[in-house]
């Protein structure tokens, strides 16, 4: 009989090591991805009152649609330091537009919040007084963007958006 013996493997105090080792290594760093990316992705809306705000969500949808039902669409352009916005009809014919407010709202830190007022374009030809802008560069990274544009309607035009800067221009 020459049946070789071998000896059965011993689990010794260095497996231990490597097992709890190799065991944290993966807890940290699928914490430090996840960390990550909530960080890169995170659209939360921050307000003072939930329930107050739940409470103005329907009041806000129907203003939202009888406003759709104008079938204007906005403009908005971010680049080379300056931020601009225009407002057409369905017919794509310019809405005359009294005054533009915007609020760069940053989806996490609202310290970062900036609010504008745009001016008319001075060499705006058409006599409608259609385009409005400031000189602004906003700062790279996510924002929404709330716009009220007044023209001339019991409450301004709202039109939010979310928009990317990169390198100072709307991606």
């Amino acid at each position: 009989m020459n049946a070789e013996m071998r000896k059965p493997r011993e689990f010794t105090g260095k497996h231990m090591l490597i097992f709890v080792l190799a065991f944290f290594a993966v807890v940290i760093g699928v914490n430090v991805t996840m960390a990550t990316l909530a960080r890169k992705s995170w659209t939360g809306l921050v307000v003072e009152n939930t329930y107050v705000a739940s409470q103005q969500f329907n009041e806000e949808a129907r203003k939202g649609r009888a406003q759709a039902a104008l079938g204007w669409t906005g403009k908005l352009t971010v680049a080379s330091g300056e931020v601009s916005y225009s407002l057409v009809d369905s017919q794509g014919k310019p809405v005359p537009l009294h005054g533009v407010r915007m609020l760069f709202r940053h989806p996490a830190y609202e310290a970062q919040d900036e609010a504008l007022t745009l001016a008319a374009v001075p060499g705006d030809t058409s006599g409608n007084m259609g385009a409005f802008a400031v000189r602004h560069t906003p700062k790279n990274g996510v924002w929404i963007v709330e716009i009220d544009a007044d023209a001339g309607l019991t409450s301004p035009f709202r039109d939010v958006r979310r928009i990317m800067i990169s390198n100072g221009a709307l991606q």
